[in-house]
């Protein structure tokens, strides 16, 4: 696919990152599982560590159960996690699988085509970004214990849920503001419809990376962007 009508070139590109940079099942195949098996333990052993003490009282705080032990601390993380807790259980989920990334136990799901194209535009000169409901510094994470090594040195900037919704135009008008960039020479690749609609409202260049057969029906339904089944098939001019 080319994308022929950009007015003005594209100085910077804005990717998600599940289902489009990265597998949409790593948080739920591995993430989340590995949370699972791990979280009691090593809250026991680092409970005293000043980042997990902290995360651990609000835990407690958030219970209505200020004065409680570790066990019970355990017992509410482990319960969190089961229920989706986003508040201070996924943070206590993030500090865990930072250490995890950091002891290279886990290494962060990146598609061997978005590596390479992003990898080339990054050579181009032109500006790389993210935009994640996860937080920046899981983005971060992801990428600098990646598949492919290292690669976090290829973005300039990683945008999350602060900046506002992802399907809401006015998130994308703040980045554009932020960059200090016309929304126009912007392009943002996404895998889900309504993440690019508002992006195009703001008046972003979008892409649909379509991976899969239910999400390619999706675009082609749509036909509000151009679509693609992966990266090497964008060429930006």
């Amino acid at each position: 696919m080319r994308l022929e009508e950009l007015s003005p070139e594209v100085v910077a590109i804005i990717v998600d990152i599940e289902g489009t940079v990265s597998d949409a099942a790593f948080t739920r195949d591995v993430l989340i599982p590995y949370a699972e098996a791990h979280l009691g333990p090593w809250i026991e052993r680092h409970a005293e560590r000043p980042d997990v003490a902290e995360t651990l009282e609000a835990l407690a705080q958030a219970a209505g159960e200020p004065e409680v032990d570790v066990p019970r601390l355990i017992e509410l993380a482990e319960f969190g996690l089961v229920e989706r807790d986003s508040g201070p259980v996924a943070a206590l989920c993030h500090l865990l699988w930072r250490d995890a990334y950091q002891a290279f136990e886990l290494t962060g799901h990146v598609y061997d085509d978005a590596v390479a194209t992003l990898q080339s535009w990054a050579d181009d000169h032109r500006t790389l970004l993210t935009y994640s409901a996860a937080p920046a510094e899981a983005q971060r994470l992801l990428f600098a214990y990646s598949d492919a090594g290292d690669i976090s040195g290829l973005f300039s900037g990683f945008f999350d849920r602060r900046v506002g919704a992802k399907k809401n135009a006015d998130s994308y008008t703040a980045i554009a503001q932020a960059l200090g960039e016309n929304p126009a020479a912007l392009l943002f690749i996404s895998d889900t419809g309504s993440e690019l609609d508002a992006a195009k409202q703001a008046g972003l260049q979008t892409c649909w990376i379509a991976r899969d057969d239910d999400t390619r029906e999706k675009a082609e339904a749509s036909q509000a962007h151009p679509s693609v089944a992966s990266f090497s098939e964008i060429e930006l001019l």
